[in-house]
């Protein structure tokens, strides 16, 4: 019996873009790459490439929005729902605040999660489309 190999994300080993503590960004953020964030965003987040990027958020980072990445690193602040097809790690300090759609997902102790986990292997449930719009693909 063949099985049908889906393409596979790895993370972005590499930080293209930095929001740097202090900073406030108001609006929906699409990158490619990986994407560090010390400050503070105020919109969706989401990846170009639906296979391809990273986001780490760091302790002192929040972000109010849904976040749409292959690989998600969170130690801060999410007021939002999370979808990932690839790996999403909440470390010791991480609170997120909505639920999470994953492929695989880690979990220290210490990290907060008031939401649902949701195996989810299909496409993400949240996309920002250009124009400041949202889709729902569920």
């Amino acid at each position: 019996m063949k099985r049908n190999k889906e393409k596979t994300s790895k993370p972005v080993e590499t930080i293209d873009t930095l929001i740097g503590s202090g900073s406030i960004l108001q609006g929906d953020l699409e990158f490619t790459g990986g994407l560090r964030v010390d400050g503070h965003i105020k919109g969706h987040v989401s990846a170009q490439d639906s296979n391809n990027g990273t986001l780490v958020l760091s302790e002192s980072g929040v972000i109010e929005g849904d976040v749409n990445v292959p690989h998600v690193v969170v130690n801060g602040t999410v007021r939002g729902n999370i979808a990932s097809n690839g790996h999403v790690e909440l470390q010791a300090n991480a609170k997120v605040t909505g639920d999470i759609h994953y492929k695989a997902v880690e979990m220290e102790l210490g990290a907060v999660l008031n939401g649902s986990l949701v195996s989810d292997v299909s496409s993400p449930v949240y996309d920002v489309v250009s124009g400041g719009k949202e889709k729902n693909e569920a």
